[in-house]
Order: structure tokens, then sequence, then C-alpha cells
């Protein structure tokens, strides 16, 4: 399975970004730059603007002001990027159903899309499963099936929005399992998480947000070991972050 996208999307580089809704900050002065490698985990309380950096990101959503550039470029169709948000919504049939639609809108020829459908429930672990109505799936099963559905357009990036929330051990294990090994066909993960096991069980660098601002970017060793700011000691330490 192929599985490995042109990086033409990367580096993706915000550069003094801001969003307003109704004149209200929700990302304030935000540059970042997210390039090929190990996951980047985004981490913060509720409300720090992980899942408003992770559409912006996708270009879902425009800046107020500054700059975003995917490879280079300020336009850029989301043709190589996909994002999975939390309670992912599966269409009313099959769990191979969903991801033949998910083939069809990313313009696979039809005679591909059967082999690819068995390919895709293979590699997150779903193969018995494909006649199954998605939304009769458990809670994890539903996310996997999700993640491959975004994988079906074999992006360059793919956006996880907290994937493991209010799942058991065993599902999030799964899920974990499965991001290393997208992780290693070489497709850059970007994913947004409250679980600090897991950021640090995950992440080759982790950015904590607070309040729509970027408070400290670090490689995860460093991170963990040598926090550079009181707020990520803090946050590190289990304490809330008012």
């Amino acid at each position: 399975m192929t599985m490995r996208a042109p990086a033409t999307d990367l580096p993706i580089v915000l550069e003094d970004v801001n969003v307003l809704v109704r004149e209200l900050p929700i990302l304030e002065n935000i540059s970042l730059l997210f390039g090929p490698g190990a996951p980047t985990i985004l981490i913060g309380p509720n409300g720090a603007g992980k899942t408003t950096l992770l559409r912006l990101a996708m270009g879902l959503i425009a800046p107020t002001r500054g700059r975003i550039t995917w490879g280079g470029r300020e336009a850029s169709p989301p043709t190589r990027r996909a994002i999975v948000f939390q309670g992912p919504v599966m269409l009313r049939r099959s769990a191979a159903g969903n991801l033949r639609y998910a083939l069809a809108a990313a313009d696979v020829a039809r005679s591909e899309r059967a082999t690819r459908v068995a390919e895709l429930l293979a590699m997150v672990g779903l193969p018995g499963l494909g006649q199954r109505p998605a939304r009769r799936l458990s809670g994890g099963e539903r996310q996997r099936l999700a993640i491959a559905r975004a994988l079906a357009r074999d992006p360059a990036v793919l956006f996880l929005d907290e994937p493991t929330a209010s799942l058991d051990p065993a599902a999030t294990k799964a899920i974990e399992d499965l991001i290393r090994a997208v992780a290693a066909r070489g497709i850059k993960v970007v994913m947004s998480t409250h679980d600090l096991g897991e950021a640090r069980r995950l992440a080759g660098e982790i950015v904590l947000m607070h309040r729509g601002r970027i408070v400290e970017q670090a490689p995860t060793e460093t991170f963990f070991t040598a926090p550079h700011t009181p707020e990520a000691a803090t946050f590190i330490a289990g304490e809330l972050l008012v």
C-alpha cells in the first residue's frame, strides 16, 4: 500500500497569525512551523486554541491577520491534507461504504477502490468489519475508521483533534499504535491532546498553548525534563493553568 503522499504541503509555516471572532482574540501572534518527521503534539487546557490552530493549518479557516504557507505557497487546496475531529460523523452505510465514499471523493479510480478499501481496513485493524454499519461500531472502531477515511486521500499531513478522548485504555492504545504506523509511513501527524502521558509517548515535539498563544515549544524530552516557562512546569505538574 502506498500511503506515502508527496510532501508538497510541507513545511506548513504560520507567521504572526491572529484569529479574531467578533473582535475577540482566539489565536494571537502564532508563529509556528510544521515540518516532516515525528508527530507534533499540541497540548493545553480547554479553550487554549488547539482546535482553531488545527483548522487554520488545515486551511478550513483564514487568519484575521498574518500569513500561512503550505510548501511555500499561500494558496494551496487541501488535497494533500486531512483532518479528523472529535466525534467524527459516520455516513449511514457500512464501514467499507464510508471508505468507498472517501475514495470516490479523492478521485481514486473505481477499479482500484475495492483493493484500497481492504488495505485501509487492514491498516486500521478493522479487516473483518467492512460490512458492519459504521454507526454500530464501538467508539474506538469509529475513530479508527475515521482515520482510515482521512487516509483514503493519501495525505502528506494528518491533523487529529483529541483522537482518544473518552476512549478506554485498550481503544486508546489501538489509536496510538495506528498513529505510530501512520507516522512511520512518512505522513506528518499534528495532533491535539489533553493527555500528557499520550503526548510523551507519541510526540517528537510538544507545543503548549494557553489563552490562544504558544507558551512553549520544544522537543519532547526537553519539554518534560527541562521546561523553560512557569506555565509549562505548572502544566506538567498537573496543576491548572488559569
